[in-house]
């Protein structure tokens, strides 16, 4: 864990991200890894489950619940589904639903999958997503690192926890003032048809129905056991690593986000067998730093002087190479 000096600058490396040495050096000793670049033919079941177990429940909360009640459902309950859905909705940016050779299916999967979560974000996410992917830790690419209002903003534990709380704003918000990019055809309508939807709970289920929904998203990403994915990953708990996976039993409701190296080394294998790459690979894996309680990283998270939002490693070589007019290869191979 981290000293008890307050970091004042990111850590800057000058290297290329990690990910992409590994998984050569991976698929090189195992290339039966290749084997599990597949579709999970199970997980668009699971997703259309879920959207039909929330709006079961948002049906009873809008009949049945008090105003306190809606709230506290919204966190016990909502949020973890709609935690679920929007990381079934990481898992189709990345095409899981029906594999690369059907787009229009993973878009139309990726729109089913948000109408619970009441506020649009599966077109908007991906194309940002992508991004952080193939420019970890790249300044201005890279819109998961914090911006430089928030590492000045949230330094102690007091402003820290606030931060927590508000993750959901500052995760949507902060790609519009740190990367802007004109919204695509398809983000439109994903605005138009999931307010629409949002109109039509109100009118079939009541106010409390889609207050409970939105109130469960925004729950769910803040102070939540399961949000603490989002600090997890790649908050910098131990000098010079960048990227920590979580091996717990929160990955059974998060599709796997935890297995969070062996993610980003083969981003296109489906969650659901990114512990067999871990099982294949244990060398590659069991000496990385890693966490095993979510709640515990928050807690480190707030309190801990030495991590906050500047505990990221950032680096501004790819940036550099665009504006230079080089290209940057994509990391992900097509999957089956």
């Amino acid at each position: 864990m981290g000293g008890q000096v307050s970091r004042t600058d990111f850590e800057w490396s000058y290297t290329e991200e990690p990910h992409a040495t590994r998984r050569k050096e991976i698929l090189k000793k195992y290339p039966e890894i290749k084997k599990l670049m597949v579709v999970d033919y199970q997980f668009k079941y699971v997703v259309i489950s879920l959207v039909f177990i929330q709006f079961i429940a948002a049906y009873l909360v809008g009949k049945y619940a008090n105003w306190p009640a809606v709230f506290i459902l919204a966190y016990c309950f909502g949020g973890v589904i709609n935690h679920a859905l929007l990381l079934a909705i990481h898992e189709i940016s990345h095409n899981a639903g029906f594999g690369y050779s059907k787009p229009w299916h993973n878009r139309i999967l990726g729109m089913i999958a948000n109408l619970p979560i009441g506020v649009p974000c599966t077109f908007s996410f991906k194309k940002y997503h992508l991004e952080h992917h193939r420019y970890q830790g790249q300044d201005v690419l890279d819109v998961d690192l914090p911006s430089e209002m928030e590492t000045r903003l949230f330094t102690n534990t007091l402003t820290k926890f606030f931060w927590v709380i508000m993750q959901p704003f500052f995760y949507t918000i902060r790609p519009l003032f740190v990367n802007p990019k004109p919204p695509l055809p398809m983000e439109i309508f994903n605005f138009v048809s999931q307010f629409g939807v949002d109109v039509l709970i109100v009118y079939l289920f009541g106010a409390k129905a889609l207050v409970y929904l939105i109130a469960a998203s925004l729950l769910g990403m803040g102070l939540h056991p399961v949000a603490g994915h989002f600090i997890s990953e790649h908050y910098m708990f131990k000098k010079g690593f960048e990227t920590y996976s979580y091996y717990g039993p929160l990955n059974m409701v998060t599709f796997n986000v935890g297995y969070h190296n062996e993610h980003h080394d083969f981003p296109n294998i489906p969650g659901s067998l990114l512990p067999k790459v871990r099982e294949i690979a244990p060398e590659f894996y069991n000496a990385l730093p890693h966490h095993t309680s979510w709640v515990k990283v928050l807690y480190d998270f707030i309190t801990d002087p030495a991590i906050g939002p500047y505990a990221r490693v950032k680096r501004k070589q790819a940036l550099n190479n665009l504006k230079n007019g080089k290209s940057v290869e994509p990391i992900e191979e097509k999957s089956n």
